[in-house]
């Protein structure tokens, strides 16, 4: 009889890190007959594996709404060793890759030159690595350009234009506010059997070189819209029709309000998703998925 060390390996896990743009396409999660982040990565899987059992399916950080943009998110894949041998096969007279690197090359080549979606890099994960139930905290930036700002038309698919003056200042106060573990559910849309209970860990607001107003949020996750809700408060404040203190008061309420409006898609970018060392990245794992069952 075999011991469990000499039996055969099932798979290896991949990390991949992932870049796109959200315009067109409608959010990450695969959805029938609508083009996907998620979809269209695992159509390219599906592709280089077609004869290597069933295609493996991703595990994300977070999923993003449609139209959200992404420089830093990250997803995983669990790939048998019958996969990894197509990834190592050579072709033509080439020296055969790593198939980390095959990995890689082989979605990028099938996704296209000039793709909205780009994998930045394959990795072999390490051990105890979730995509998703691992991280610690995942890091977003919205981009307002109010009347101040320079509009450029280059950044329109990324910034949401707004036709008032705001008041930075008084934004980022107001954002200073929000911070700590709360029930944010005044700014998430509910999902049922979802929890709004989150660490917002980070909100500030600045101006780059060219005005453009810049919100810089992290948090332990964040429930659907709420980003976008939280940065349509700040421009209430900005615009002088609500007072910074008010966002407290409203989150505390816990409900959905029509105080202020959530801000459209295409000024969010998620930046970087933050993990664990070594053996914390399973304990990290277990914990997290022990909440979110709860």
């Amino acid at each position: 009889m075999p011991t469990d060390a000499a039996a055969p390996r099932l798979a290896r896990r991949y990390r991949l890190d992932i870049a796109y743009q959200g315009t067109d396409f409608n959010g990450w999660g695969r959805q029938p007959g609508l083009r996907t982040v998620q979809g269209t990565l695992e159509d390219a899987l599906a592709t280089i594996f077609r004869r290597a059992g069933e295609p493996p399916l991703l595990t994300v950080a977070g999923r993003t709404d449609a139209g959200v943009h992404a420089v830093g998110q990250v997803a995983h894949i669990d790939l048998t060793p019958e996969q990894e041998a197509v990834l190592r096969k050579p072709h033509g007279k080439r020296p055969p890759l790593s198939a980390e690197e095959a990995l890689g090359r082989r979605l990028n080549g099938i996704l296209g030159p000039v793709s909205d979606v780009v994998v930045l890099a394959a990795t072999v994960a390490p051990d105890g690595f979730d995509a998703r139930f691992s991280a610690l905290w995942r890091r977003y930036e919205y981009r307002v350009a109010d009347r101040l700002a320079l509009r450029d038309p280059l950044q329109r698919h990324r910034t949401a234009w707004v036709s008032s003056d705001l008041d930075v200042a008084r934004m980022d106060m107001a954002s200073h506010g929000l911070l700590g573990l709360h029930d944010f559910a005044s700014y998430c849309k509910a999902r049922e059997g979802a929890t709004t209970i989150r660490t917002l860990q980070a909100f500030s607001w600045s101006r780059d070189a060219e005005g453009v107003l810049i919100a810089d949020l992290t948090a332990d996750a964040f429930c659907h819209s709420m980003v976008r809700a939280l940065v349509g408060a700040c421009v209430e404040v900005g615009e002088g029709k609500l007072e910074p203190g008010a966002l407290v008061a409203l989150r505390d309420e816990r409900r959905r309000t029509s105080a202020f409006k959530v801000m459209p898609a295409r000024g969010l970018t998620l930046l970087e998703v933050g993990y664990p060392e070594g053996a914390e990245l399973a304990l990290r794992a277990e914990r997290t998925r022990a909440i979110r069952e709860l």
